[in-house]
């Protein structure tokens, strides 16, 4: 896994939440390997695995989140910590725990406007 994999599972909200949420992480993290995209699923994934143009979030026109987003960030400790940063800056982030193994970390936030 390089320095800037990451994954991000997102539940709650809706498709445009998820697009809002994965657009913040795209200034950090170039635009996502995957997107959410299935508009009537109730977890949807993101995958980023390059570098962005800065270290702080894309705005990309986002919008308030119609509720509360559970969000999973999964990657190396770095990775983990820059998308928690990203998304902290751009929602009000509440920090839901971590767990953390030889190489790779996992964080869950729930996100909010």
């Amino acid at each position: 896994m390089s320095d800037t994999q990451l994954t991000v599972t997102l539940s709650g909200g809706d498709a445009d939440d998820a697009r809002a949420v994965v657009g913040t992480l795209e200034g950090t993290f170039g635009p996502p390997q995957e997107r959410p995209s299935d508009r009537d699923a109730t977890v949807r994934m993101a995958t980023f695995g390059g570098e962005g143009q800065g270290a702080g979030a894309a705005d990309n026109g986002r919008r308030p989140l119609s509720e509360p987003v559970t969000v999973t960030v999964q990657g190396t400790p770095e990775a983990v910590r820059r998308a928690s940063d990203a998304l902290s800056r751009s929602f009000t982030a509440r920090d839901e725990g971590a767990a953390a193994g030889d190489q790779e970390q996992e964080r869950q936030l729930v996100l909010e406007s």
